[in-house]
């Protein structure tokens, strides 16, 4: 698994494994100096950028206090003292349950085909050969890349799974500023959002939630380029050491990412088709209109414009990092780019 040496303090060290964060940004919402950074998380969750989630100030002003390795879900941060992490009860990825099935398991294989992550295997499974009607074999769980969604355990026909969410929490999205762009179904870790299909003449949500599956870790507003939409952190669920000092913090409501990301554009490869300003969510929430596809009706945009047969960057500092538009572009004329953090 890949390490990144985010700083080092004699024998200390602070470690992060982007393979094994989501986006969540807790850690960022936790830290008391604003030392921690996330940004372009739709585009990193979409693999359209080459960066990570989380990156780190060059300010110098990090106590070592551990307080965001501790509060992260997933442990994705470590905090190491001469080479060994530490993780006890003071540690929510270390506090939570692990994700468990149990000797009623009946290998049929549903937890492996729903699990948002991936992390279950249905082992040598084969026919039981004691003349009973059922599978043997292993359900091995991945917990270093379980999110604790419970997919596995509600979708379990015999119950043989256990599992443990990491936050209890309110999850709201304002339908009149989202946009459909879909970057937050493509960035939430436990595929709790999704957009439901519809008949002729029947009128259903941009977006739906599953409430039973959200973990409540906040992927999904940090990637939202509108902030459509809003998750608060009401409680932390596993018995956790010095978690109510921990739940007030993440009570208030967290920072706004910063743009650790720009927009560049070719001007030789771009065709001016205008598909990227129609489908900018920032461009679209501007004015209906524009997002119906008037592309040439409306003088003002407020970032994305075809002006003499080409793509121009409007506003840089209004880009939501989503990369939608590189998503829809047929030459490959858009792109995001990572910007330094200072």
């Amino acid at each position: 698994m890949r390490e990144v040496l985010l700083d080092s303090r004699e024998d200390k060290q602070q470690i992060y494994l982007p393979e094994k964060c989501i986006g969540c940004g807790t850690c960022v919402q936790i830290c008391p100096k604003g030392e921690l950074v996330i940004g372009s998380v739709g585009a990193v969750a979409r693999g359209l950028i080459d960066k990570d989630f989380i990156e780190k100030r060059k300010s110098g002003d990090c106590v070592f206090c551990t307080l965001c390795s501790r509060i992260c879900p997933v442990g994705a941060l470590e905090f190491r003292v001469a080479g060994q992490a530490k993780m006890d009860g003071t540690f929510l990825s270390a506090a939570l349950k692990p994700t468990l099935a149990d000797d009623s398991c009946l290998r049929c294989g549903l937890c492996a085909e729903v699990c948002p992550q991936g992390c279950i295997e249905i082992q040598d499974r084969r026919l039981a050969e004691d003349g009973s009607l059922r599978f043997e074999g292993q359900t091995l769980i991945d917990t270093n890349r379980c999110v604790h969604c419970g997919w596995c355990a509600r979708i379990c026909p015999v119950g043989a799974i256990s599992f443990e969410k990491p936050f209890a929490g309110k999850f709201s999205r304002d339908e009149g500023i989202c946009q459909a762009c879909r970057t937050c179904v493509h960035t939430c870790p436990a595929n709790a959002l999704f957009n439901r299909e519809w008949g002729p003449g029947e009128i259903v949500e941009k977006v739906t939630h599953r409430e039973d599956a959200c973990i409540y870790c906040g992927a999904c507003a940090q990637a939202c380029p509108v902030r459509a939409i809003a998750v608060q952190k009401t409680a932390i669920v596993p018995e956790m050491q010095g978690k109510k000092a921990f739940e007030k913090k993440l009570s208030q409501q967290a920072p706004w990412l910063t743009l650790t990301s720009i927009l560049e554009t070719d001007e030789e490869a771009c065709l001016g088709c205008g598909n990227c300003v129609i489908v900018c969510p920032v461009n679209a929430l501007s004015d209906p209109y524009l997002a119906a596809g008037h592309l040439n009706e409306l003088d003002e945009k407020p970032l994305l414009e075809v002006k003499n047969g080409t793509v121009h960057v409007v506003n840089q500092e209004a880009c939501g990092s989503c990369a939608t538009c590189s998503m829809i572009c047929p030459a490959d004329a858009i792109w995001l780019k990572r910007r330094e953090v200072a």
